[in-house]
């Protein structure tokens, strides 16, 4: 699904028009990205948590020469789903109910 897809689903679910529901999820990206860049965790209860990890500086290899080569320390955006998440999207089709 790209973004198109994305509008246009959030658009049919919420009775809202393309243009509408385009302009939500970008003012929920930006909150995200605003959040992020604060510092600050956002948890979707439900959904999950978007954070940011520290990554440690680390030796990576250049695969076309093999050389070595030094990879600075940064911060990384991550996502951790929240087990309902998990649970859902791992529902069998047969069998399994959700909860």
């Amino acid at each position: 699904m790209n973004k198109k897809d994305f509008v246009a689903a959030i658009a049919e679910n919420a009775g809202l028009t393309k243009k509408d529901a385009e302009a939500a999820l970008k003012a929920t990206f930006t909150a995200i990205e605003k959040a992020l860049v604060a510092g600050d965790k956002v948890s979707i209860t439900g959904f999950g948590t978007f954070e940011i990890r520290e990554r440690k500086a680390r030796t990576g290899k250049n695969p076309r020469t093999g050389e070595n080569v030094k990879i600075a320390a940064c911060k990384a955006p991550a996502f951790r789903p929240s087990h309902v998440l998990k649970e859902n999207v791992n529902v069998k089709k047969k069998g399994r109910k959700k909860k």
